[in-house]
Formats: C-alpha cells, sequence, structure tokens
C-alpha cells in the first residue's frame, strides 16, 4: 500500500512538472509573436494599415491584386444614424439614400469587382431630342464613372440623336413610333421598356436605370442607388401628408389608390435589376392598356401607376429628392 502511495505521488509530480513546461514555453511563444506585432494590433497604426491594405480576388481568368485602401473607414455606430435632420430608413427597413449617409468609396470599391452592365434608358422624341446631347455630356462626367455604363436612346428621329453619340461609352438607337403629345409618349413608354426588357436587355446588361431625357447630372451619381428596386422621392410632395399626394384616388382606374401610401415617386427616374424590370413596366402597361379601353386615363399617367406598383411591391432603395433638385430644369 504504502509502494503504491510514492508512485501515484511521483506521478503526480511528473504531470505538474510537464505542465509547468508547457506553460512556460506558451509564454514565451506569446511573448516572441507580440513583439514581431502580430497579437497587437494595437500597436499598428491606422495609417499604416490603410497603406497595406489588399484583396486578392479570384476570377476566371486568373488572380488580379485590387487594391483597396479605401475599405478601411471609421466604425460606424450602430446607435446612431448616419443623419438626424431627414428619415434615413423606411418602414419596412429599405434605406433611403440621402447625402452623407452612404460610403460611396465602399459601395464603389465593392461594385468594381464585378462584371455588372447598367444601361441607362432614355426617351427621346419630338422636340425633346435637343436635351440628348446635354445629358449624355453630364452622363460622361458624373454618372457611374469607372463602371461598365452604355445608353439605349429610344427615339422617333434616329438621324438626330446619332450626332449626339458620346466618345467612350456605348449608345444604342432604337427607332420608336411618332407621337403627337407627351402624353402619348409617357402611356407607351413602359410598354417599349417592357418589350426590350423580356427581348434582349435580361441577356445584355444587370441593371436597368429609367430618366427622363430633359435633365443632366451636376454631381457625381454612382452605384449607391443600384437596387433590385427603386424609386425616387418627388421633391414636390416632400413632408406632406398621404391626403395631399396626388395619387389616382377615382375607383375606375387601374392606378386607384383608395387612401393611405407610403411615399410619393416621380416618374423621372426609377430602376431595378432587368429580372424584374420587365415585371414592374408590364403592370404598368396593362393597367394603362385597361384604363384606355375604359376612356380614362390616370392624373399622372405612368406615374400614377408606378406608385400603384410601388406600393404593393415595396422598393429595396430609395432615393432621396436631392437627386432631383429643381431649378430652371430637372437636374440630377
Amino acid at each position: 500500500m504504502v509502494q503504491l502511495l510514492r508512485i501515484l505521488a511521483a506521478t503526480q509530480k511528473c504531470c505538474w512538472l510537464h505542465r509547468v513546461a508547457s506553460l512556460f514555453l506558451l509564454a514565451l511563444i506569446m511573448t516572441f509573436f507580440s513583439n514581431q506585432g502580430y497579437l497587437n494590433p494595437r500597436s499598428r497604426k491606422l495609417e499604416s494599415i490603410q497603406a497595406k491594405v489588399s484583396m486578392l480576388v479570384r476570377e476566371r481568368n486568373g488572380l488580379q491584386s485590387v487594391n483597396l485602401s479605401r475599405m478601411v473607414y471609421t466604425q460606424p455606430d450602430v446607435l446612431t444614424p448616419s443623419r438626424k435632420d431627414v428619415l434615413v430608413m423606411t418602414p419596412w427597413l429599405a434605406p433611403i439614400i440621402w447625402e452623407g449617409t452612404v460610403n460611396t468609396d465602399t459601395v464603389n470599391e465593392q461594385f468594381r469587382l464585378q462584371t455588372t452592365t447598367v444601361r441607362s434608358t432614355v426617351f427621346s422624341g419630338r422636340s425633346y431630342t435637343i436635351f440628348l446631347k446635354q445629358f449624355l455630356q453630364s452622363a460622361e462626367t458624373y454618372f457611374m464613372v469607372g463602371h461598365r455604363v452604355n445608353y439605349c436612346i429610344f427615339t422617333d428621329k434616329p438621324e438626330l440623336c446619332s450626332s449626339s453619340q458620346p466618345t467612350e461609352r456605348e449608345i444604342i438607337i432604337l427607332e420608336t413610333p411618332s407621337y403627337a403629345h407627351w402624353q402619348d409618349i409617357s402611356t407607351h413608354r413602359t410598354e417599349t421598356i417592357s418589350n426590350f426588357s423580356q427581348r434582349c436587355f435580361r441577356w445584355e446588361v444587370a441593371y436597368l436605370m429609367c430618366a427622363d431625357v430633359d435633365m443632366r447630372f451636376s454631381d457625381h451619381v454612382v452605384v449607391e442607388i443600384l437596387a433590385s428596386l427603386f424609386g425616387t422621392l418627388h421633391l414636390a410632395y416632400l413632408g406632406l401628408n398621404q391626403t395631399d399626394f396626388p395619387y389616382e384616388r377615382r375607383p375606375k382606374s387601374h392606378a386607384h389608390i383608395p387612401e393611405g401610401g407610403d411615399f410619393y415617386s416621380t416618374g423621372v427616374l426609377f430602376g431595378r435589376s432587368v429580372s424584374e424590370v420587365y415585371t414592374l413596366t408590364r403592370a404598368c402597361h396593362e393597367a394603362m392598356t385597361v384604363d384606355q379601353a375604359n376612356h380614362i386615363k390616370a392624373v399622372w399617367h405612368d406615374e400614377s401607376c408606378l406608385n400603384k406598383y410601388l406600393l404593393s411591391h415595396k422598393p429595396s432603395k430609395v432615393l432621396s429628392p436631392e437627386y432631383l433638385w429643381q431649378n430652371l430644369q430637372m437636374v440630377i
């Protein structure tokens, strides 16, 4: 019995020595790596991190080194909104994009890693052809700079539009029927976009931005606007009560919104992914076709139908009126 106790004591002493030796060795390892800076990130200055941050992106044809130094930024505070003077989130948790609410450098770098193309569609019919050159020149300077963009011009005067081509980006001119009144152009715009979305757009680009041609870009507009579906708040009705929105209130119209509502969106600037844009434009065109058969026109034509659609199909992103400040003309 005495001999057994001595064996157990020796065994415990041996285990204790092994533990001490292991702890001592671990302490030496931690001290070494700490001195090298591996276990002490606080000792590394933010400037040095910004200078060295990079990402290795694997593509089909090999590896490409992409500098992402602008991805390093001050940690956001989830309990403090980026702006306190405006609403920055919808009731269904979609962001409302105002100046200062998005880190555009970060979004741009993320989007640049993709092989995505954006198409801007504009209608340049009748006397509106005179605005096309201004639209394209300003878009070349400010719209999605550094990204893949092409323009699709729907016009009844293709011979007048061919001379307005920008020098850097592809422009596609598609001839459309001529209409006497802007209301008719508005009515058939969704039909045209719907048809081309189904036939070719879906195979060529990822996003469509639909805009009026009588606008010009006066500041940078980048990929922060892109979403599966986005609308733009109408400046004239910002801050008004729902009862003051110019929704179509007549029950006979397919654009009818009986009461309530979320926001009032302008038909001047909207868009979504091509995989979804066909649904939107088809729904708006069908609603206007039924109204026309019943000898009724929605109060604001395709804009009324757009607001009806956005009420039941919540946009995943909303652009503030800052994207369409009005002066002598529509200005992005």
